[in-house]
């Protein structure tokens, strides 16, 4: 079964039965078994499970820890054909001390024991009452505990597969330097942590934004266990919080305040995380002075059958966010855009801008910033030359729409037909006039450019470009013809992201033009550089050549945020558009995205200024820096295994 990089993990919030260590051994057994059967290859319980974390001085009675230890010995011997690594709270005396521990056992072997290094010791809680620091414990030493041999120590790590796994417990991750940031920065990029946190008004929002930053920060997977149901609510009440983070983003959690039982499962993206600290040259520089670590090692991990199920949402557009998030977001771009144009104006001391306008939706919103960057600067919106420059494939409802959007924003409106031109030039290169190929399309971008282009220099003015990320990425657009401008707005913005601000803008900023944006929005997305039909209808449409918009912004996100390979790009576009597009679309789309991506490079290397609005940039001078010449078989092989 392939992979993909993922990893199913579980965090469990059993039932606790109070100083009961064979009830809740065998409870901790049944939930480890359907955590097995749901094929999770790391399973957390809370901290102290086996015994109940409110036990009080009940932790200085041998009969307590004695019964503890039988239950892991339970516990061992009825997982042992479990090869999920589960990780289980319990208290053990070593030496002279007792120490609140995490054991870490897989296929019926303890793997190692990891003690608490920081002790809350205030308010409700006296841990220091019963338990002594970790932090005594540094260096791991061996100890017989539950039949078995193990070490005992804080700096352990856990090799599973490819997963490297950290752990913690409670109170560890609530001071300034826990624990997980020694594992994470030594390689850990999976952090458990084992906990019995109470519930108090406000903690909970406070204990998920920990829980959630710490993950950001350390660019890991936090799986967050504690204690619910069953333990003494003499003074304090349990929920049993339980949640799965992966670099900021909560990938599973579960209701709290439950009388039963709960399990939550999440696949996580452990190369994706490898990927994002392969990219954070600061977290690679940190290591001076970290302590070394024992890595213990647990064996392959229990493969996951992702293909039959698959427990994490794939957004299909992650250039675009969802509800409350796309206000914000919109309003950000815009933002990025108009403050960029403005510094550009500013700057070269120019008061003109000059864009060609369509009636499509890369031009209407790069029209709509320039007019945003205008009034920003308290200029007239008349200094904005909106140039339409009908052609051979122009319809009439995009010429309309161009038009009475440049009306309906206060833009100096300005046609000038290009079929002559175009018409002359053709014959003066000997190319038939009814050979519509590409050097007929191209001649009609690169007549417009350099109309765009006299015209700002005769007004003192600048063109804006209007070409957008995903036409970028695809190659689509002509060489030193609509690929040139002064200043590319839209350079960084994806096309389905152009569609969401259009859509955005025409309620929160253009409501006068609202009607107009609305029309644009559901024309038809084409070039226009092939004849209409006899009744002036749109002929050319551009997602009838290189696939859905929306599939190749999906394959531009995944391939060029996270770097994934052609086989796990194709397998996350399956589970995203899966009912939308079947495995045959996908693949060919993928495929030609691949071929055309390579092919197009030429044309990335030597871009126009523009700002870089999210995450994903071409810029030859930012984010992106690849040779002209590089062919894409490598990928495409890769592409052909599934």
């Amino acid at each position: 079964m392939e992979q993909y990089g993922f990893m199913r993990v579980a965090a469990v919030s059993p039932r606790v039965y109070l100083a009961n260590p064979q009830k809740n051994a065998e409870e901790i057994i049944k939930l480890a078994g359907d955590a097995f059967r749901k094929e999770a290859a790391i399973v957390v319980f809370p901290e102290l499970c086996i015994t109940g974390y409110s036990c009080g001085d009940l932790f200085a009675q041998d009969a307590l820890l004695k019964g503890a230890e039988d239950a892991v010995r339970q516990i061992l011997k009825a997982t042992k054909g479990y090869k999920s690594l589960l990780a289980v709270g319990a208290p053990i005396q070593f030496r002279s001390g007792l120490y609140n521990c995490a054991i870490l056992l897989k296929e019926g072997r303890i793997l190692g024991i990891v003690p608490k290094t920081y002790l809350p010791n205030e308010s409700e809680f006296y841990e220091m009452r019963w338990f002594r620091s970790g932090d005594r414990l540094r260096e791991p030493e061996a100890i017989s505990y539950a039949g078995q041999s193990a070490k005992i120590g804080i700096r352990q790590l856990f090799k599973l597969g490819t997963a490297t796994v950290g752990v913690e417990i409670c109170q560890d991750l609530w001071v300034p330097i826990p624990p997980c940031t020694f594992a994470a920065v030594s390689g850990a990029n999976v952090i458990l942590n084992l906990s019995a946190s109470n519930e108090a008004l406000y903690k909970y929002d406070y204990r998920r934004m920990l829980v959630k930053s710490t993950s950001a920060r350390l660019n890991a997977l936090y799986i967050y266990s504690s204690c619910g149901y069953g333990e003494s609510t003499q003074d304090i009440v349990w929920g049993g919080s339980s949640m799965i983070c992966e670099n900021n983003v909560m990938l599973a959690e579960n209701e709290r305040f439950l009388r039963t039982s709960s399990i939550i499962y999440a696949d996580a993206d452990l190369s994706k995380l490898d990927r994002v600290r392969a990219r954070n040259v600061n977290f690679r520089d940190v290591y001076a002075g970290i302590p070394a670590f024992d890595f213990v090692d647990a064996g392959e991990a229990l493969q996951t059958d992702f293909e039959k199920e698959f427990l994490r949402k794939v957004e299909p557009h992650p250039f675009v966010p969802k509800d409350e998030e796309l206000d914000i977001h919109c309003r950000e771009v815009f933002n990025i855009q108009t403050l960029g144009l403005c510094t550009r104006l500013e700057h070269i001391a120019c008061k003109t801008a000059v864009i060609g306008v369509s009636g499509g939706l890369d031009s209407t919103l790069a029209l709509l910033v320039t007019v945003m960057a205008f009034d920003k600067l308290a200029w007239e919106r008349s200094r904005i030359i909106g140039l339409v420059m009908p052609g051979f494939g122009t319809s009439k409802r995009t010429q309309g729409n161009a038009e009475l959007l440049l009306q309906k924003l206060g833009v100096t409106r300005r046609e000038i037909p290009i079929t002559d031109a175009v018409t002359q030039h053709l014959e003066d290169i000997s190319h038939p006039l009814d050979k519509t190929d590409l050097t007929y399309e191209n001649a009609q971008a690169r007549e417009r450019t350099q109309i765009l282009m006299d015209v700002a220099g005769k007004e003192g003015g600048i063109v804006i470009g209007t070409g957008d990320l995903s036409e970028l990425a695809l190659g689509w657009c002509t060489y030193n013809g609509d690929h040139m401008s002064m200043y590319g707005v839209n350079a960084s913005v994806p096309k389905t992201l152009v569609r969401a601000l259009i859509k955005w803008a025409s309620s929160k900023c253009f409501a006068d033009a609202k009607e107009v944006l609305e029309d644009i929005l559901d024309t038809p997305i084409s070039p226009e550089l092939v004849p209409t039909d006899a009744d002036g209808n749109i002929v050319q449409l551009s997602e009838t050549v290189l696939g859905p918009y929306e599939l190749n912004d999906f394959f531009l996100y995944q391939i060029m945020h996270w770097g994934f390979e052609p086989s796990k790009v194709f397998f996350l576009a399956r589970m995203a558009f899966a009912g939308i597009y079947d495995e045959d679309i996908i693949r060919k789309y993928l495929d030609k995205f691949y071929g055309r991506f390579f092919s197009q490079q030429f044309k990335r290397s030597c871009l126009p200024d523009g700002p870089k609005v999210g995450s994903v940039s071409l810029s030859p001078r930012g984010d992106w820096r690849m040779p002209s010449d590089v062919n894409p078989d490598l990928w495409k092989e890769d592409l052909k295994k599934n």
